[in-house]
């Protein structure tokens, strides 16, 4: 192949090589293997020319990016909420998405279920707490069970019992995804179910109302520890261009970061549930439709809207999302 054939054919990638910053490790180790690949071929053939020269250099430059570790600087309390965790979310959307999406599915084939046989739902969730909600029900008080313990006692347990539940769902992602996603499925089943319980029953909405106040929250944990579990389990799955231990150490780094943003949630879940829901059936839209629309907000804009903004803004700057291995580029 000529010389000029050979630049013609290629030069819009490796412009777009330069000018682009890769938005993963293993975009940027993809690129530095082609790069590696046309620098061979050009020394073979074009030993002399411009091209040889400039294809080095740019190859020197992706190596460095691959293999330089630049020691981790400290940061302060706040980059990690403001930077670290929105650009990890972003990183990590599909596996999030993905245990989004398997909730959803999940808990409608719970509701499906309830629909299709009474006694699924006392399977589920056992026939004294289904005598006891239906007495609730009798009384006209149906979600009494939220605020028959003290506050702070039932608070305590409540924060325990959660992150419990999201540890074990995060953890059970080193069985390459599968114990999350039958934590996800068995959780998922038991809130749809739960659900249409309260709508067969005909107090739907005033139950929903109790309930998402701190529901809303206390799932969005869930799916978000399962979607933690997901990236630890396909970093064992697909390690990518790494070996295998390597991407395993690094989707477990990631992992356990995406956990450590939950803690604060999970506290609120429980604070809202041990202290707030007891008031929800006295003034059930007042109370609770704040709160609710709030929790959504606070979820959807931090989880969602904010990473995608932090993560178009950093691509446009040239910043390339954390590594595993160092806090900032």
């Amino acid at each position: 192949m000529r010389e000029v054939v050979f630049i013609r054919r290629n030069q819009e990638r490796w412009h777009s090589y330069e000018h682009q910053p890769a938005a993963t490790p293993e975009e940027l180790a993809a690129r530095f293997v082609a790069l590696t690949d046309d620098l061979a071929y050009a020394r073979t053939f074009y030993p002399t020319a411009p091209v040889t020269q400039h294809l080095n250099q740019l190859a020197s430059r992706f190596h460095e990016q691959l293999y330089r570790r630049p020691a981790a600087r400290r940061r302060g309390f706040g980059y990690f909420w403001l930077t670290e965790l929105p650009l990890l979310v972003a990183r990590h959307w599909k596996p999030l998405l993905t245990a989004l999406v398997l909730f959803l599915l999940f808990a409608g084939l719970g509701a499906l279920s309830a629909a299709e046989d009474d006694a699924f739902v006392r399977l589920v969730l056992g026939d004294g707490y289904v005598n006891m909600t239906l007495e609730n029900i009798r009384r006209g008080r149906p979600t009494d069970v939220y605020g028959t313990a003290p506050e702070v006692e039932m608070f305590l347990f409540i924060a325990y019992n959660n992150v419990r539940v999201a540890l074990a769902t995060f953890a059970l992602g080193a069985t390459a995804g599968l114990g999350t996603l039958y934590l996800l499925f068995r959780n998922a089943v038991m809130v749809g179910s739960f659900q249409y319980f309260f709508i067969a029953q005909g107090v739907g909405l005033r139950a929903s109302l109790a309930i998402w106040l701190h529901g809303t929250i206390e799932i969005s944990c869930i799916v978000l520890a399962a979607g933690a579990g997901l990236v630890l389990g396909s970093s064992l799955l697909f390690p990518g261009s790494y070996p295998r231990g390597e991407a395993l150490r690094r989707g477990a780094q990631d992992a356990m970061k995406l956990m450590a943003g939950l803690v604060p949630l999970i506290v609120l879940a429980a604070f809202l549930e041990g202290f707030v829901t007891r008031l929800a059936p006295r003034h059930p839209v007042a109370i609770s439709a704040p709160v609710i629309i709030l929790s959504l907000v606070l979820i959807g804009g931090y989880f969602v809207v904010y990473p995608w903004l932090l993560h178009r803004r950093a691509r446009r700057s040239g910043f390339v999302l954390p590594d595993a291995d160092a806090e900032a580029p």
